[in-house]
Order: C-alpha cells, then structure tokens, then sequence
C-alpha cells in the first residue's frame, strides 16, 4: 500500500487556540498512524491554517477524516469553515 498524504485547509478564529486544541488530540492521529504533520500558515492571514498529515495508506487517512473526534476537534478549536480535505497517495 502506498502511503497518503492528508491536506486540511480551514480558517480558524484564533491560531493559539486552534493550535492548543490541535496538540491536545495528539492521541487522535496517532490512533489513526499519523506518521508526520507539518502545520503551516498563510503568510498574509495567520488564521488561515494547513495541516499535513502522512498515513501509512489511504483508508487510513479516510477513516481520520471521517472521524467524530476530529469534527468535535475542528468544532472546540474555533475552526470558522468547513475544512478543505484532500487525500493524495504515493506515485
């Protein structure tokens, strides 16, 4: 199985706590193999967030995404839109 990279896109309303949140669900992504993360900001809007996750396959991933805990996640940690969520494997 190739591995898959997970691409979230979302604004939230406050990057300090929207990151506090993010580092509190640490057991979330390693429940679902989050083997690395990368967190990156727009440079003109700091609120604006992307978030890079590998998976050691696509299901994995999916099932991520797909997961209550995270939209409970997304929801306490002031994210402002429905998250831009892209799924992309190994070539």
């Amino acid at each position: 199985m190739a591995k898959a990279l997970s691409i979230v896109k979302h604004p939230v309303s406050d990057y300090a706590a929207w990151r506090t949140v993010y580092e509190e669900v640490q057991p979330l992504r390693d429940k679902h193999g989050v083997s690395a993360a990368d967190v990156l900001q727009d440079p003109t809007d700091p609120n604006n967030v992307t978030v890079l996750h590998w998976f050691p396959s696509a299901d994995r991933a999916q099932a991520f995404a797909s997961d209550p805990a995270l939209k409970d996640a997304m929801s306490r940690a002031g994210v402002t839109a429905p998250p831009r969520i892209e799924i992309v494997v190994e070539a």
